[in-house]
């Protein structure tokens, strides 16, 4: 029989349906042609021998600030230090201006006694000067009236200076009351700042001794992050924060200082995949999100079903109203679940880094369900700042032409490496994108692979090669499964990606006289279907004749793959 070994075909790009209006079809054009390119990305290499000049140094840079700030305890700081050293000093500038303003009055009020001392005699000598240029002749009687003025002048400066050394003196009074009670807070108040400065000499002393034990054992996602002890996890997950931050240094430390602080607030955290149940009925739903299976480049597959939550008791347990509570515990269910994905990968140099994303919308609640749009926004946020490159691809599958008219709304909110990561699918697409990227033999029946839970009759690695047959327009092909010898059990899995044929099986046997047995009847298979898997036990020697009748204008794959158990336990 003609077959050949899949070695992964290429998928076309997924355009949107077209009973729609005009402007939401050109918007969706949009996005199609966007996930065609997005097609082409391929993640970048964690090796250091594959890293450009600049990148290189980007990492070494990154490898400075983290290894400096962990060794003098400055990796979680936010700053809080110099608010507290400013806080200690502002109290004393403000004593001291206090005294400087006392001291201002003082002088300013002696000037202004001062001044008024001069000013007569200043009155007599302008008067002196007019005399001079009136003339000789009135002298004598202008100095008559000098003298008489100056004499009341004279007495009333008297009174004026009088008048001045009382208010001194009440002022000098005041001054000694203020010095005294001041000299009585004096010693308090020393006393209780030379405590405070004991204490903050002395959390000071203790504080670095502290931040050394604790900061130079701090990890992420358990790798530890400090250079200087030379594991070669630490590189692949600086080198996530400098792609996040386009290989900015500064920017990508900011962020891991940030992840960092984040992750000793959220107390969700504690519960990773050895602790069990989480506590309260935080348990995500069953199949929301699990890991199952790798894909071609060994990434983990983590298939998450937002169906699960079109039940109307699962809504309301995980997104209802309830005092604020509920979304809340809608994001720790997810944050959870992705500790427990991270613990799988592997941060060595090429190794399996990040996670291959399938999110199932078939029968999903949609965007009309606000509590679920805003839920899975606050996830998306969260995991863009705190969990960066994380995600190799995020696989959109079954997905409504609702969906479409909604990214247009999304799409903004998702960075440029988010959107390169991008890939939309409908549903008469799902098996043949999926394809592009997971094993056939990985993927769940459900969405037309062969991966059964619990299968037992291929689970071996070497049990049976998957074959290809393709089926062109409006025409028919078949699958041959042999059978050596009699008393032989044939075993066998088909899939057609889209399907929309007819399937028939019947066991011919070798010899020619004997008639030809129905193993099952034709039968139009719809599209979505699950992979067919059947058993026939032949009694004589011969073969299993799978038809697969395409009546479409299009071409369609099958994929197959077979085993064949005799009653001696030979293998063909």
């Amino acid at each position: 029989m003609g077959v050949e070994v899949v070695s992964g075909g290429a998928v076309e790009a997924v355009a949107p349906a077209k009973e729609v209006s005009a402007k939401v079809e050109v918007e969706a054009g949009a996005a199609a042609v966007a996930v065609a390119k997005n097609m082409s990305f391929r993640e970048e290499s964690n090796r250091l021998g594959d890293l450009k000049d600049a990148e290189r140094k980007a990492l070494a840079e990154l490898r400075a600030k983290v290894e400096e700030a962990i060794v003098e305890g400055k990796l979680f700081d936010d700053d809080s230090a110099s608010v507290k050293v400013k806080a200690k000093v502002e109290p004393k500038k403000k004593e001291g201006k206090k005294k400087e303003g006392k001291k201002k009055k003082a002088e300013e009020k002696k000037e202004e006694a001062a001044a008024d001392e001069k000013k007569p005699e200043v009155a007599a000598e302008e008067k002196k000067e007019d005399a001079v240029e009136a003339g000789e002749e009135k002298k004598e009687e202008e100095a008559k009236e000098e003298v008489a003025v100056a004499e009341p002048a004279e007495e009333k400066q008297e009174e004026a200076v009088a008048a001045e050394e009382k208010q001194e003196e009440a002022v000098a009074a005041e001054e000694k009351q203020e010095e005294a009670a001041e000299e009585k807070k004096e010693p308090e108040a020393e006393a209780a700042a030379e405590k405070e400065e004991t204490a903050a000499v002395e959390a000071e002393k203790a504080a670095p001794v502290a931040a050394a034990v604790v900061d130079k054992d701090v990890a992420l996602w358990g790798v530890p992050l400090l250079p200087s002890k030379g594991d070669e996890a630490t590189d692949v997950v600086l080198l996530k924060f400098l792609r996040a931050r386009d290989f900015k240094a500064g920017a990508a430390f900011d962020m891991l200082r940030r992840t960092l602080r984040w992750r000793r607030e959220w107390k969700s955290l504690a519960a990773t995949a050895a602790d069990g149940d989480d506590d309260e009925g935080d348990a995500l739903p069953e199949g929301a999100c699990v890991l199952d299976g790798a894909d071609r480049e060994g990434h983990p597959v983590c298939y998450n079903a937002l169906g699960v939550f079109a039940d109307e008791g699962v809504y309301r347990s995980a997104l209802g109203t309830d005092g604020g509570k509920k979304p809340a515990r809608f994001l720790r269910w997810r944050v959870r679940a992705m500790e427990r994905h991270v613990a799988e990968l592997d941060f060595r140099p090429g190794g399996a880094a990040s996670l291959l994303q399938v999110t199932d919308l078939r029968g999903s609640p949609g965007p009309a369900r606000k509590d679920l749009r805003v839920a899975m926004k606050q996830v998306l946020d969260l995991f863009q700042d705190n969990y960066p490159e994380l995600v190799a691809r995020n696989i959109l599958i079954n997905v409504p032409f609702s969906y479409y008219a909604f990214t247009t709304v999304f799409f903004p909110f998702l960075t440029q490496r988010t959107k390169s990561k991008l890939v939309v699918a409908r549903p008469s697409k799902v098996t043949e994108t999926l394809l592009k990227y997971i094993p056939i033999e990985a993927i769940p029946v459900k969405y037309g692979g062969l991966k059964r839970d619990g299968d037992t009759e291929f689970a071996g690695e070497h049990d049976a090669e998957i074959a290809e047959v393709v089926v062109k327009a409006n025409s028919t092909e078949t699958i041959e499964i042999e059978a050596a010898e009699g008393d032989t059990t044939l075993t066998w899995d088909v899939t057609v990606l889209g399907w929309e044929v007819r399937y028939t099986e019947e066991f011919v046997p070798a010899d020619e006289g004997a008639y030809t047995i129905v193993v099952s009847k034709g039968r139009k298979v719809g599209a979505g279907e699950e992979a067919v898997r059947n058993s026939f036990r032949a009694a004589e020697a011969g073969k299993v004749v799978i038809t697969v009748e395409n009546a479409t204008r299009g071409r369609k794959r099958g994929l197959f793959r077979h085993k064949a158990k005799s009653a001696l336990a030979k293998k063909c």
